[in-house]
């Protein structure tokens, strides 16, 4: 097996590709449970290889600097030579601001999985709670129809989205899911998410939601 050398000087910060991966499935994978432990610290750390084997669950050392390894491969950790610090303010202040940036005309909104939005930019508050309920309920279908979607038919991405004539998206809502809940994003245009904000977002969520729930 090929041997790795993991550098210790590194900050580690997942990339927006990673935060989308460790977030848009419950499925607790290795990587995506890396991934989570990653976005449960409040700055960016320097790894160890005992770090690695007890966020993944992969108890061998190999195998754990290999896990690490693809990661990286697929550009969703990147190592950084000073530390970022997770953004601590209260959610009611951060999220209209982050959120506003993950679309190319400010509508958006995050729900829970009850159907209530925790926070909305550019949307009217009536348009906002009917997305929000809506949000829940394709979630809902997502979640008993996904075995069918990815065994049968290889569709992977939980993404659901009101197109026009044209096949281009509306609305999309994208299920997100963090320690125990489930929410959902829902935005109107075409989504900003490759980008530090949308790392922001799951960071500051991960730190409210999953931080107790981590093994």
């Amino acid at each position: 097996m090929q041997k790795y050398r993991l550098s210790e000087t590194l900050y580690t910060y997942p990339t927006p590709g990673g935060a989308f991966h460790a977030i848009s499935n419950s499925d607790p994978d290795p990587s995506r449970k890396f991934l989570h432990g990653l976005l449960c610290c409040e700055s960016t750390p320097k790894l160890s290889v005992e770090t690695v084997q007890e966020w993944s669950g992969v108890e061998d050392e190999e195998g754990a600097m290999s896990l690490l390894h693809h990661v990286q491969q697929l550009t969703w950790v990147q190592g950084l030579e000073k530390p970022i610090h997770c953004p601590d303010q209260p959610l009611e202040d951060i999220l209209p601001d982050l959120l506003a940036k993950l679309t190319t005309d400010g509508k958006v909104l995050l729900a829970d999985n009850q159907g209530f939005y925790l926070a909305a930019s550019g949307f009217p508050h009536e348009v906002a709670e009917e997305l929000s309920a809506l949000s829940a309920e394709l979630a809902n279908l997502n979640e008993r129809r996904s075995s069918l979607l990815e065994n049968n038919l290889g569709y992977k991405n939980s993404a659901w989205a009101l197109i026009d004539a044209a096949g281009c998206s509306k609305v999309g809502f994208w299920p997100m899911y963090i320690g125990k809940q489930r929410f959902v994003l829902v935005i109107s245009g075409l989504p900003r998410l490759n980008q530090p904000d949308f790392v922001n977002l799951v960071w500051t969520l991960s730190m409210r939601y999953a931080v107790s729930t981590l093994n």
